[in-house]
């Protein structure tokens, strides 16, 4: 039973397990978000990277490339690892697309 303890000046804390059960859920739901967070940024990142395959756009991936990099350092706060993959994949392709055109095409 969650009974409130009075502290001086009127403080007062909640005694139990009810306030650690719900702060276990929040942290749970947070790691869930940033997973969710990490696969958003992965694909948006996919998304803007089509037109950079095209020659004389490639360049744009030394923007997308870190963008994606950024993605997978979120997935790595997650308990979840898909996003950080998603990330990382999409960072790789994009880096090899660099490879491949020189770095500038």
């Amino acid at each position: 039973m969650n009974l409130p303890v009075f502290l001086l000046e009127g403080q007062f804390r909640m005694t139990g397990p009810g306030p650690c059960l719900a702060l276990a859920q929040l942290r749970r739901h947070v790691f869930t978000m940033l997973n969710l967070l990490s696969g958003l940024i992965g694909l948006v990142t996919l998304i803007l990277m089509i037109p950079a395959v095209l020659p004389l756009l490639g360049a744009l991936n030394w923007i997308l490339v870190p963008i994606a990099l950024f993605g997978a350092f979120i997935g790595l706060m997650s308990s979840k690892k898909s996003g950080q993959y998603f990330c990382l994949i999409v960072a790789a392709f994009g880096a090899l697309r660099l490879f491949l055109g020189g770095g500038i095409v």
